[in-house]
């Protein structure tokens, strides 16, 4: 089968195509044949070593993940495709089923077929989403679902959401606003059209903006885009919170991540209530494109390879 093969960290150019041997579902497990997968920051991040987190998290991580290169050396965290055959004792699954699925430190995305245990992080997919659309939603919503319930999002609180417009964003503002909260979302200048038909109530530009208006305060504030961006506007966003509001980060922990939330994700796709956001597309063949894009820090929503 084709993989997009990565022997050691770097920038984008050291993903190879390579032909490699097809995996054997082992009892308990499914063989997917993946029509899809995502390019996310985290695979970025992955692929590059860690570039740009303290020394002290490179020097935890890469003895787990891999000194030299990663250790699973097929990235990919997030997929969708089809059950081409099932392992012994695989229950919840059945050959021909359409998944897609959140791999964590399995990856395995960028291939033509990879194996995952059954009681992973894998759902059926939504009936009414092509594989293309399916594969963006489980990274964006699941961080998105699991910060806003670490948050205690309630019906009828204000919301606000600073960097709306990437993959987890766009997830957070459709979910908030599923939840029954206001939602005032933070982006820059070509995504506000972007924001608001994903039902912003509120959309503030910050490249135009350092300042909130009016004093407003709310009781959660999303940090969609972590540590690594920051401006005037973002500090007083985290200043502005109601008496008992919370702050979160999508930097403040790993999240928890369920094959039960990812169901609920897939429900609410069906019903339009979380709508994939597509950014760009490639081929397997320009996987290193696509982290080159992602690397540039401005995509919308999801990058998206499709496998052949």
């Amino acid at each position: 089968m084709k993989a997009a093969v990565c022997t050691r960290y770097g920038p984008p150019d050291v993903l190879q195509i390579r032909d490699v041997a097809k995996p054997v579902p082992r009892d308990g497990e499914v063989l997917i044949r993946i029509r899809a997968a995502a390019v996310t920051f985290s695979d970025c991040f992955a692929r590059s070593g860690f570039k740009g987190a303290p020394r002290i998290m490179q020097i935890l991580v890469r003895p787990v993940l891999g000194i030299r290169g990663p250790r699973r050396s097929i990235l990919g965290l997030v997929l969708a495709g089809e059950i081409e055959q099932a392992g012994k004792r695989v229950r919840r699954f059945g050959v021909g089923d359409r998944v897609f699925a959140f791999t964590m430190l399995h990856g395995g995305g960028f291939a033509q077929y990879t194996c995952l245990r059954e009681n992973k992080t894998i759902a059926l997919a939504p009936s009414n989403l092509s594989d293309e659309e399916a594969v963006a939603i489980p990274y964006g919503g699941l961080m998105a679902l699991h910060h806003l319930r670490k948050g205690n999002i309630q019906s009828g609180q204000q919301v606000l959401i600073y960097g709306a417009s990437g993959a987890t964003g766009t997830s957070a503002v459709q979910l908030a606003r599923h939840f029954g909260a206001e939602v005032t979302a933070v982006c820059s200048t070509t995504n506000l059209e972007l924001v608001k038909s994903l039902g912003a109530d509120t959309v503030i530009d910050y490249t135009t903006q350092d300042a909130l208006d009016g004093g407003k305060r709310y009781d959660l504030v999303l940090d969609a885009v972590g540590r690594r961006k920051t401006s005037a506007l973002k500090v007083a966003c985290s200043q502005a919170l109601a008496p008992g509001g919370k702050y979160v980060s999508v930097d403040d922990e790993m999240p928890r991540v369920s094959a039960a939330a990812l169901t609920l994700l897939a429900e609410l796709a069906e019903g339009g209530k979380l709508k994939p956001v597509i950014d760009r597309r490639y081929p397997l063949e320009q996987i290193a494109e696509a982290h080159r894009y992602v690397d540039d820090g401005h995509k919308k929503g999801n990058v998206v390879v499709t496998v052949s």
